[in-house]
């Protein structure tokens, strides 16, 4: 079976990496939550998915630039919820069992990961106990190899899509350095349709994630071959087809 995540919380649904989005995921009944991390200079682990505010808050800067009193003071658009820290998102994903989290940890304004994030993230995923349905994701391998260094009973999630692999030398080079280092490689879907016979020859079904699809036609697609995973926006819309399909 095709297992469903609802991409920052469900965003075409409810407020992206909002503490409503994420209540409202859970009763959808999704496989996974995906979310994205950020560190600000006051040690605060925050969840939003640009490292400036101007696209989904009422602020305007850096993220890694918020005190805790600023950050509590500014609102995520469309709702009246300051931006969450990870331990507020946790409380609320924490006591559902059956769901998994992908936690994305991010990289700041200017492209640097953040010193000590995935030191700092595994803690909290194991204060909440929840590191055994956790994936810690990147684009990054760099920050990925932190995770394994810092978490080594976490498993790990990497990202791609084509502008990416040919900065990594090309898809192929991509796969073959991150194959004993992440359980899942999330392929963006253009990328994965693509270079679809060489990402089979290379990696079973169940390690695969295709992202981000909104669209019925896309999302069965996907379905019908089988895929080990498919990230949306519209997790409702996916979970619907894949009852339909039985996939």
């Amino acid at each position: 079976m095709t297992l469903i995540t609802g991409h920052r919380g469900a965003r075409n649904l409810w407020p992206e990496n909002s503490l409503t989005g994420f209540r409202n995921a859970i009763t959808l009944g999704v496989d996974a939550i995906e979310f994205d991390v950020h560190l600000t200079r006051s040690g605060e682990l925050v969840v939003i998915h640009d490292a400036t505010l101007e696209r989904t808050a009422e602020g305007s800067g850096p993220v890694q630039d918020l005190s805790v009193e600023a950050r509590k003071g500014i609102l995520l658009k469309g709702t009246d919820e300051a931006i969450p820290t990870l331990g507020e998102v946790l409380e609320v994903l924490a006591p559902n069992r059956g769901i998994d989290l992908h936690v994305e940890i991010k990289i700041d304004e200017t492209g640097t990961p953040y010193p000590d994030i995935a030191a700092r993230v595994a803690a909290e995923l194991s204060r909440f106990g929840v590191g055994e349905r956790s994936y810690l994701t990147s684009f990054d391998t760099s920050v990925l190899e932190d995770c394994r260094l810092h978490a080594p009973d976490v498993s790990r999630l990497v990202s791609v899509n084509a502008a990416w692999a040919e900065k990594q030398g090309g898809l192929t080079a991509f796969i073959d350095h991150v194959d004993e280092l992440v359980e899942i490689v999330a392929i963006h879907h253009e990328l994965m349709e693509a270079a679809w016979d060489l990402i089979r020859a290379r990696l079973p079904l169940e390690r695969l994630c295709v992202w981000t699809l909104n669209d019925e036609p896309g999302i069965r697609h996907w379905l019908e071959r089988g895929i080990g995973s498919l990230t949306s926006d519209s997790p409702d819309l996916a979970l619907k087809l894949r009852a339909a399909i039985g996939a």
